[in-house]
């Protein structure tokens, strides 16, 4: 609920601070802005510029949603939420009576309402650019914010004001990162790896993974941030069935290359079941 969070948002023109109005139907900023929430929950934070990509489909939010509700997912939720654990337990953050947990790019809050659950009386703030996707976020815990937002353009929230970023096969902005992130806190970024959903790539003729993936993401972090510690491989198998490998491939980047048709027929010839490979680093950033 946008409640739980707003002194933590933003107005995206000018940073002034935001407050519910005419029973949280609407957003008001210091500075006389206003940003109507959605009946479903939500609240679109973009700058007059408005938003300049292109975010999940409802039909790869629909895939999401199948896919990690199968809990094929679950080593790396687990191991998010246990590093978010980590990072809340040292310095001043072990005072904070109501940490506060972003997450970039949440989809559709499977992710973050388990941290939440986690964390005992914390709240979330999920910020994603797809609309399909903020309307199962809204919904997806009761301490969580959902706003619709760029995270290229920037992020509407106030200096310092969070304590944890996570960032699961999402998109990342340094800059904005360190900005809002509080003196002692922590980045959680999760990062696919060469060897993630190998079984898959020649049947379905899905995208690979880009080697270097963490090597970008660390220089790009120059000079805002900097590694705690050293990287974390996560892998697991998963044993997937034809509907969950379909899911898979349909919230990945690969479902706006493969038409469905063809992915269905791909799909078709593989065997009942497989044994696929999860792959991924887990990254943690302080401020530089």
């Amino acid at each position: 609920m946008l409640h739980h969070v707003i002194d933590v948002l933003a107005d995206p023109i000018d940073g002034s601070a935001l407050c519910g109005a005419d029973e949280f139907s609407r957003l008001v900023s210091t500075t006389g802005h206003s940003y109507d929430v959605a009946k479903q929950g939500y609240v679109t934070l973009a700058s007059g510029a408005g938003l300049n990509h292109e975010g999940d489909s409802p039909a790869m939010v629909a895939s999401r949603e199948a896919f990690l509700s199968r809990g094929h997912f679950a080593p790396f939720v687990e191991t998010v939420t246990e590093r978010v654990l980590d990072a809340l337990s040292h310095g001043p953050l072990i005072d904070d009576s109501r940490p506060t947990v972003l997450e970039v790019g949440a989809g559709t809050g499977y992710y973050l309402s388990h941290t939440l659950d986690a964390v005992e009386n914390s709240r979330g703030v999920g910020v994603d650019i797809a609309v399909p996707a903020a309307k199962h976020l809204a919904k997806s815990h009761p301490r969580v914010g959902a706003v619709v937002a760029d995270v290229w353009a920037g992020l509407p929230l106030q200096d310092k004001s969070v304590d944890v970023i996570t960032v699961i096969f999402a998109p990342r902005n340094p800059a904005e990162f360190a900005r809002v992130l509080s003196d002692d806190g922590e980045v959680i970024v999760l990062t696919p790896q060469q060897g993630h959903l190998d079984e898959l790539r020649e049947p379905l003729g899905i995208l690979g993974v880009e080697d270097g993936k963490v090597d970008r993401l660390l220089e790009q972090a120059h000079g805002y941030l900097e590694p705690v510690g050293d990287g974390e491989l996560i892998e697991f198998p998963m044993r997937l069935d034809r509907d969950a490998i379909a899911a898979q491939v349909g919230m990945s980047p690969s479902a706006r290359h493969i038409e469905p048709s063809v992915l269905a027929e791909r799909v078709a010839q593989l065997p009942e079941t497989m044994q696929v490979t999860a792959r991924a680093q887990l990254t943690r950033l302080c401020r530089a």
